[in-house]
Parts: structure tokens; C-alpha cells; sequence
């Protein structure tokens, strides 16, 4: 299998139980998560040499979000340590027609003040096939974009694959300065991952027709933009998931994959009830990463649709699912039977 490198925050993550709201919940459950741990967890499951790099503090709550990679098989030789904060977010789990909400708490967490000496960045790509970021880490604060593109220029150097899940955040910056900084950032990147939303918010493309929010998707509308996108910044592949949100706990979900030449579109989810829809964008990445690396671009993006609809059913950040289950769902098992 092969050594696949992501950058990034992993975050505390307090969550109210069930779908109680933050004022009426008098306690919270605790996980670990973010963006590239996700995937680094997702591709550690598949049976990769996952790599998760980034800076948390030598305290003890440090200590719990790297034992919580490690427990899932991640690597976490290159994780810096130093520095006062562990980022923190807050969730309510939305249901039916009540969205979900996310409130940040991570200003002058460990990562966002990170330098790029605290990384040899020659050691951690020696010999790597892959390096994953996402539009967050560079979000978070001008080190954190400092760090993505010294990463950057270092897996090129040495030959690696990049990926992008563009990933826009409106609660870190606005539209205007993630252009300033992920545009130029396109020049490193070979597989580009995001929605309709990150699309235009981070690199100013708008596919015409496009409402998630109406259950509807116009195909040829994402074609357009996915060819204009592959021409302007040299792209080697685009892709994203394809949500259709009729409630909180009710989506329509498959992926569609443009590979410089064919389009791809897999077989269409019906999840509902969604039991945590968060990570389902990483465990997207993840699935995708894992199908381009041991399959050809068809079967890649099947995978990849299926590994992401099973993460909506997984309560927490990580999709905690194996390949033969991806296989499973992929395949067309999609009974729920009871495996005896």
C-alpha cells in the first residue's frame, strides 16, 4: 500500500447527546476530528501508511487527540509538539428541518502559530505517494497558509501526488481572502475535491443551475465547470460529492469525477436517517484517494461514494469502516442485514 501524508488541525470536538440543543444539554460527548485527520484515519483503515502532520501541545489533552490517531493506526511521527491550545468546536446535531450548527473555538491554537521550521518537510515526503490538504489549514491563520504552501512545494519536490479538498469556511475568512491564497495554491495540486459552494467561494467558479437545497442536480452544469477548472489551473482530475439535502437527516448522495478526458457519475445513496454528517466530505477524500491509488477512475468513484455514505450512519469525525465494507455497500449490498 502506499504512504499517504495529510496536514492539518485536529480538533476537540464537544458534542450536545442526541440532537439536544446547546441551551438546553448539560453535558457534552467528546471525540477528536478535522478535515485531514479524517482522511488520514479513513486511509489508515484501507491499509495505508497514513501520515498525519501538524503541532499540538506536550499537555495531556495533546496527548489524547494523538492517542486518538493512533488508536485508528495513524502515523504520528511528524506531529510537532509545543504550544498552549488544542483547537475546540462545539456541535448540535440537527434533525429533520433543524440544521445542524457548528460554533469554533481553535484563535492561537498549537497549529494556527505553528512555523515551518517546527516540520522537516524532506523527511515526511521521503518516499511518499500522496499528500492531502484542505482549504481549513490554510483558513485558520497566515502560519497555517505559510505551512500548506511549504508542504506544498516539498511533495512536489519530491515527486508526490497532491490533493485538495477546497473545504471553505466562512466562520475563518471571507471569499475575497481564501481567492488571494488558494488560487495560488492551485499550482501544486493535481486532484481537486469540492462542491459547488467551495468551488466559487474559493476559486471564483460558479456552475450555473446549481441548488442543493432543492434536491435537484443539473450534471452538465457541474461538466462545465469541472473542464474550465481542469484548463485554468492544469488539474489532472476534479471531483465532488454530490448532496442533495431534503433535511438534516435526509440526503441524497452520490460523486461525480471528471478524469481529464470521461466523465464519471456513480450510483445514487438514499441516506436516511443520517446519524453524523460530519467527515462525510473527508470520508469522500479519503474513499477517492484510496480508489485512485488500486483502481481505475470508474471503480474509484464508487468506492468513493460508498465509503462516504456508510460515514453518515458512523456517530463522531472518523469513518470508521473497513474496505470489504465499502466493497459490500459498493457492490449493491445495501440490506443493513444483520452479519452473523
Amino acid at each position: 500500500m502506499a504512504k499517504v501524508v495529510t496536514l492539518g488541525e485536529i480538533m476537540l470536538r464537544l458534542s450536545t447527546p442526541g440532537h439536544q440543543r446547546f441551551v438546553q444539554s448539560n453535558s457534552f460527548d467528546i471525540v477528536y476530528g478535522g478535515g485531514e485527520a479524517n482522511v488520514a484515519v479513513s486511509l489508515a483503515n484501507y491499509g495505508h501508511e497514513a501520515y498525519f502532520v501538524s503541532k499540538l501541545p506536550k499537555h495531556e489533552i495533546g496527548q489524547s487527540a494523538v492517542d486518538a490517531l493512533r488508536k485508528y493506526g495513524v502515523h504520528t511521527n511528524f506531529i510537532a509538539r509545543g504550544g498552549d491550545r488544542v483547537g475546540i468546536y462545539y456541535l448540535e446535531t440537527g434533525a429533520s428541518m433543524r440544521a445542524s450548527k457548528v460554533i469554533y473555538d481553535r484563535a492561537d491554537s498549537a497549529i494556527a502559530l505553528a512555523d515551518v521550521k517546527d516540520f522537516d518537510f524532506d523527511a515526511i515526503f521521503k518516499d511518499a505517494d500522496w499528500f492531502h490538504w484542505s482549504g481549513i489549514t490554510p483558513a485558520i491563520s497566515k502560519n497555517g497558509a505559510a505551512l500548506t504552501k511549504a508542504a506544498c512545494i516539498a511533495a512536489k519536490k519530491h515527486g508526490v501526488k497532491v490533493s485538495v479538498d477546497l473545504n471553505y469556511r466562512k466562520k475563518l475568512w471571507t471569499p475575497a481572502e481564501a481567492q488571494s491564497v488558494m488560487r495560488d495554491l492551485m499550482q501544486y495540486v493535481d486532484v481537486c475535491i469540492g462542491n459547488e459552494e467551495d468551488a466559487e467561494l474559493t476559486l471564483g467558479f460558479k456552475p450555473k443551475g446549481v441548488d442543493v437545497t432543492k434536491g435537484h442536480l443539473d450534471l452538465d452544469a457541474y461538466k462545465a465547470i469541472f473542464k474550465e477548472m481542469a484548463e485554468t489551473f492544469n488539474f489532472e482530475m476534479v471531483a465532488t460529492s454530490l448532496r442533495e439535502s431534503f433535511s438534516a437527516t435526509h440526503n441524497g448522495w452520490s460523486v461525480l469525477l471528471f478524469d481529464g478526458k470521461e466523465f464519471h457519475h456513480s450510483k445514487r445513496y438514499e441516506i436516511n436517517p443520517i446519524i453524523d454528517r460530519v467527515g462525510g466530505g473527508d470520508s469522500f477524500s479519503g474513499g477517492l484517494i484510496h480508489g485512485l491509488l488500486t483502481r481505475k477512475p470508474k471503480e474509484a468513484v464508487e468506492f468513493a461514494a460508498a465509503a462516504s455514505a456508510l460515514k453518515h450512519t458512523i456517530q463522531g469525525d472518523f469513518n470508521l469502516v473497513s474496505e470489504q465494507e465499502v466493497e459490500a455497500l459498493a457492490g449493491g449490498d445495501a440490506s443493513g442485514r444483520v452479519q452473523r
